[in-house]
């Protein structure tokens, strides 16, 4: 029997991408789920995939900038089921602005879904996790929470915020019945790129996904498996990716000149390689 089976999981983010892929991993494992989305379309594509309907699962359209929604949406989970005993704060989204060039409204929209909602997602749902036999609380960072890459000051500042967030939690939790789990993962195949704010307006948005793409060497679906281990197996970090190992390992023997290290790896002629 799956570690999920018979428990409950909160997840954001759950239209697309790794939040899709971790939803139909859970159901099929029988865990129940609380999924929400901005896009009430995909969230319904989600649920609509799911290999068994008849386990339990509810959807809320939201936004995980708004607080007082988060707090409701967590004020409804807790009067279905009392606890939950698994969260994943995995909404967000890109921005691609020079900082010379940075727009406040952008940075303002980004901080509030990548940094705001994860604050906002585990405050709301930490009561509930502590009323759990064991509790998970996973909130994704990104590779870009280790190192920082031209264009995406704001994406950065995030993920790194959300790292010191979540290993500053994690220690407030030693020795209680909260596990905490910080995932950096490397490039995923997701629409995340291709739905980015920002970047060259002479490029397209399926341009800039496909580019994208060329460098995204793991598919949401290995990410969640790789999340939902990390779960059974209480890990407090978790890199997803070969790249995201090899950046993690320039980073911490280079941690000043590993930009020319990471100009190298994103040359055409090495992309898709395996490091």
């Amino acid at each position: 029997m799956a570690y999920s089976a018979g428990k409950t999981a909160v997840i954001t983010g759950a239209g697309s991408g790794i939040g899709r892929a971790l939803a139909q991993q859970l159901n099929r494992e029988g865990c129940a789920l609380f999924l929400s989305d901005i896009n009430a379309q995909s969230l319904q594509a989600t649920v609509d995939a799911f290999e068994r309907p008849e386990i339990t699962t509810q959807q809320t359209v939201l936004d995980v900038a708004d607080k007082a929604a988060v707090y409701a949406w967590a004020s409804e989970v807790e009067d279905r089921t009392g606890h939950v005993d698994i969260v994943i704060n995995n909404a967000g989204v890109a921005l691609l602005e020079l900082v010379e060039d940075c727009n406040y409204d952008n940075i303002e929209w980004l901080m509030g879904i990548n940094y705001w909602g994860v604050v906002y997602g585990t405050q709301a749902f930490l009561p509930l996790l502590r009323r759990s036999e064991q509790g998970h609380l996973v909130n994704i960072s990104s590779i870009f929470g280790v190192i920082a890459v031209p264009t995406q000051s704001a994406y950065n500042s995030a993920k790194f915020a959300v790292r010191g967030y979540t290993e500053a939690l994690r220690q407030e939790m030693a020795g209680t019945n909260v596990h905490v789990c910080c995932v950096h993962p490397g490039g995923i195949r997701t629409n995340i790129a291709k739905a980015a704010r920002g970047g060259d307006p002479a490029q397209s948005a399926d341009e800039r996904g496909k580019q994208f793409e060329q460098m995204a060497r793991t598919t949401p679906e290995s990410a969640a498996q790789q999340i939902i281990r990390a779960v059974e197996k209480r890990k407090k970090r978790l890199l997803i990716g070969k790249d995201a190992k090899l950046i993690d390992i320039i980073q911490r023997l280079f941690p000043v000149s590993y930009p020319r290290f990471m100009l190298a790896l994103a040359r055409p002629e090495n992309l898709g390689k395996t490091p």
